[in-house]
């Protein structure tokens, strides 16, 4: 008869200030892909982002969705503490790759089209910025975690005026760099993925199907997006623009997968049991 394997995992909620508008599927995401584990008979036990430290986790099989930098901090510093390195996937080198002053110069330097990019510091003194970029409309963007609140990502007119009351809104809130990205005419989708898996969702998010494209070109470029920024479990958005070309403007490190959670679950919990497995039979 083969050894039956118990493995025992961590599964470490995120903190609700890093899920606007989205608490209970973010909460919901990751207590399915739980439950999905045990039915493969993998023992589950739950910790929150404040949680974090070597002495209060003691598993070497972590699932993660983790996002504030004390939390990638506190991960960092239990990688650092234990003699064997635990598996813990999203790993938080990878979830502070997503932070946009990272991931939006990576994916560019790994081939991935993106919206031409410039980062500032919010105490900027103007200095021709704007000439820069082509489109009459910019995006303005907090340059750390993703979104939090409304105010994080904005659309403004391309002009010195309305950048620098946007900056100062900005340097208000103690946010120090922000990123301006060039408006990409398209139409807009939203993808799902999990890496090493087939499971690969995406939709328009304006319910409109304009532009013909690939789908399998998109699989390929948010793929191979995942794969420079390190992540498994995984998200995004891209612009399909009028001759079908795919821009991505945002991938996110485990995202809800609220509109098709419940194969997604699967999918994620078939994919942590089987790294799981190679982790321990090293």
């Amino acid at each position: 008869m083969g050894l039956v394997m118990k493995l025992e995992f961590a599964a470490i909620r995120r903190k609700t200030e890093f899920s606007p508008n989205h608490e209970l599927n973010d909460l919901l995401i990751i207590n399915q892909t739980a439950d999905y584990l045990r039915s493969l008979g993998a023992v589950i036990n739950f910790y929150d982002e404040d949680d974090i430290n070597a002495e209060i986790i003691k598993e070497n099989l972590i699932f993660s969705m983790v996002q504030g930098p004390t939390g990638i901090s506190q991960l960092l510093k239990l990688i650092q503490s234990k003699k064997d390195p635990p598996l813990i996937i999203n790993s938080p080198e990878s979830v502070f790759a997503c932070y946009r002053t990272n991931m939006l110069f990576m994916l560019p330097n790994g081939g991935i089209p993106i919206p031409k990019t410039l980062l500032v510091s919010t105490n900027i003194v103007m200095n021709g910025e704007i000439s820069q970029f082509n489109s009459d409309r910019l995006w303005v963007k907090r340059g750390d975690v993703h979104a939090i609140r409304k105010e994080d990502v904005i659309s403004i007119q391309s002009n010195h005026e309305q950048l620098k009351n946007t900056l100062k809104d900005f340097r208000d809130r103690q946010i120090g760099k922000v990123v301006l990205q060039e408006h990409v005419t398209g139409d807009t989708v939203k993808f799902y993925a999990v890496r090493e898996t087939d499971f690969f969702y995406w939709y328009h998010t304006d319910n409109k199907f304009t532009n013909v494209f690939s789908e399998s070109k998109l699989k390929e470029i948010a793929n191979a997006s995942a794969e420079i920024l390190g992540l498994y479990v995984y998200g995004g958005d891209a612009i399909i623009g009028s001759g079908g070309e795919i821009i991505i403007i945002d991938i996110n490190d485990w995202p809800s997968f609220a509109p098709i959670r419940n194969l997604a679950s699967e999918y994620i919990a078939k994919l942590l049991y089987s790294k799981a497995k190679e982790y321990v039979m090293r």
